[in-house]
């Protein structure tokens, strides 16, 4: 017993070497007969089949008037089919115990199902069921209508979410990227059946959709199975979208709330998404203020006390990209906390980052990848979202080199690049009062420079 855990721990190839080279794992790339492009990943040592059906359609291709028509189509999926109802769809489910769930970004929609795979037909029959048949009824969008109103209002109670909103609206107020996702409860309430359909007729389409599988079964007949199901569809012609550059605004907004706590997005305008720093960037932000082991985190949280969260996260879009940092406090602590962030910013400039510290940095994220990659969701996820937006899928082996290759010098790039203070955006949501909070942090990127 003891001699078999010594030789699992003397192997000397890292586990997802071996997972790899000895369990075969099959990714394809097909075209159905209509042209929806689907990828497979045959992943032979799990029990789960995942589904995803992905659409290049969100929130940044709506209209003004349109905004919120994308994540009012997604819920309406899960309203009935000619010969399903909503309660039927929920019950057909949980009679397999599968999971079947959706969600809207601004670029895209997705719905998914996860299920063991002796259960998937079925997945299988109610997932084409929705998105081929559904009804888009009237009733159900009355009601449906007043569901998305409270989620709306929920969010808009959420400081911490809805700071992201405000600052998203404010450096991309001439695009629809800076609408939020849900929408604005004036353009929703004028939505009505005839609208839904025609808008998910003319951007759900064949040339547009992308359906990813990963988990356990035979490709070649996975494939069949698809065919059958999605292989009669036949959308309207494509309509041509010319790919519009977003410009950013810089900005200063705020919102008082009823709040005890202070919410702040500091923001500089960053890289697209399949930018040249894009493994760079991802590297920078996790020893920046991806964790808990992070430098904002340890110097203004865990050394001085000042806030109950504070981190940095970066969103990348085709046309667009903004690198921001987050932080709630006690507004009587802000002055201190911008002294801190911006002096923590410019010592990055002057003297970079160690070795050492990018060693440890790239160990984690790449770990991290690794570790999120050992589930059926996981990976039907990443080769969906990939094949919608760049036409191709990248294997684990590609990225992790890619994340090794990183050095210091890159991210030297990536910090100059991003802490331009002529770009800074900031929004703050709640307890504002009797605070400049622009004048506030330019004091401090004063301060920090000329320290």
């Amino acid at each position: 017993m003891l001699s078999g855990i010594f030789n699992i721990i003397s192997i000397k190839r890292p586990f997802y070497q071996i997972l790899k080279s000895e369990v075969h794992i099959l990714t394809e790339l097909k075209t159905l007969s209509n042209g929806i492009r689907v990828v497979l990943e045959d992943i032979p040592y799990v029990r789960s089949i995942s589904f995803g059906i992905w659409v290049k359609n969100g929130s940044a291709d709506e209209s003004d008037d349109k905004a919120g028509i994308s994540h009012f189509i997604e819920h309406m999926l899960f309203k009935g089919t000619s010969k399903r109802n909503g309660k039927d769809i929920a019950e057909e489910m949980d009679e397999i115990g599968g999971q079947i769930n959706a969600y809207t970004t601004k670029e895209y929609t997705v719905f998914h199902t996860r299920t063991l795979d002796k259960h998937f037909d079925k997945a299988l029959d109610v997932m084409s069921d929705m998105f081929l048949n559904s009804r888009f009824d009237e009733k159900d969008m009355k009601k449906e209508l007043g569901i998305i109103l409270e989620e709306i209002k929920m969010y808009d109670d959420e400081p911490e979410e809805h700071v992201t909103d405000m600052l998203q609206d404010s450096i991309w107020k001439n695009s629809p990227l800076g609408h939020p996702i849900l929408g604005y409860a004036e353009t929703i309430k004028n939505f009505d059946s005839a609208a839904i359909k025609q808008y998910f007729i003319e951007n759900y389409r064949t040339d547009n959709t992308v359906i990813s599988v990963a988990g356990n079964f035979k490709n070649d007949e996975m494939l069949k199975k698809i065919q059958a199901a999605f292989g009669n569809w036949k959308s309207v012609k494509k309509i041509e979208k010319t790919s519009a550059a977003v410009d950013y605004t810089k900005s200063s907004t705020s919102e008082k709330k009823d709040t005890e706590q202070l919410h702040i997005n500091i923001a500089f305008p960053c890289e697209k998404r399949d930018g040249k720093m894009k493994y760079p960037i991802v590297a920078f932000n996790a020893l920046f203020g991806g964790g808990m082991s992070s430098l904002l985190f340890q110097k203004v949280r865990e050394e001085n006390g000042l806030t109950y969260s504070i981190f940095s996260y970066n969103s990348a879009f085709e046309n667009a990209g903004v690198f921001t940092i987050y932080l709630s406090l006690n507004p009587s602590q802000l002055q201190k906390v911008f002294e801190l962030i911006f002096a923590e910013c410019e010592q990055l400039k002057k003297t970079g980052v160690s070795e050492e510290l990018l060693k440890k940095t790239k160990t984690q994220i790449i770990s991290s990848f690794i570790i999120g990659n050992e589930s059926s969701l996981s990976r039907m996820t990443s080769n969906g979202g990939s094949v919608l937006l760049r036409g191709y899928t990248e294997s684990p082996d590609e990225i992790i080199k890619k994340a090794e290759a990183i050095t210091v010098s890159d991210i030297q790039d990536v910090i100059n690049f991003i802490f331009d203070y002529e770009k800074i955006s900031i929004a703050a949501c709640g307890n504002t009062n009797g605070l400049d909070i622009k004048n506030l942090a330019d004091s401090a990127i004063s301060k920090a420079m000329n320290k």
